[in-house]
């Protein structure tokens, strides 16, 4: 698949962008490439092939999931305007 100047004009156009005839042409030949690359890059028999996340095989560390911090809600609602049964209230904003 290639593009022609009026389809990469479009492009620009649709993407809000202001390109130059000289932008254009030059535009023109990098998207081609891409498409191109993109051709040869179909074209590769992937079939038995498992995808993978990452191109390297990267783990990450993982750590217990342990709460650090202790506790303080019964400090923090001491000091509230307003709580009831552990929540904290608040003024109707809208009516």
């Amino acid at each position: 698949m290639s593009l022609s100047l009026d389809d990469v004009r479009r492009i620009a156009k649709l993407a809000r962008i202001a390109v130059t005839d000289t932008e254009l042409a030059a535009t023109q030949q990098q998207l081609n490439k891409i498409f191109t690359l993109i051709e040869e890059m179909r074209a590769v028999d992937t079939t038995g092939i498992a995808p993978m996340a990452h191109a390297q095989d990267v783990h990450l560390r993982l750590r217990d999931d342990a709460a650090t911090a202790p506790n303080r809600r019964e400090a923090f609602q001491a000091i509230a305007p307003a709580v009831e049964n552990g929540l904290y209230l608040v003024p109707k904003v809208i009516e």
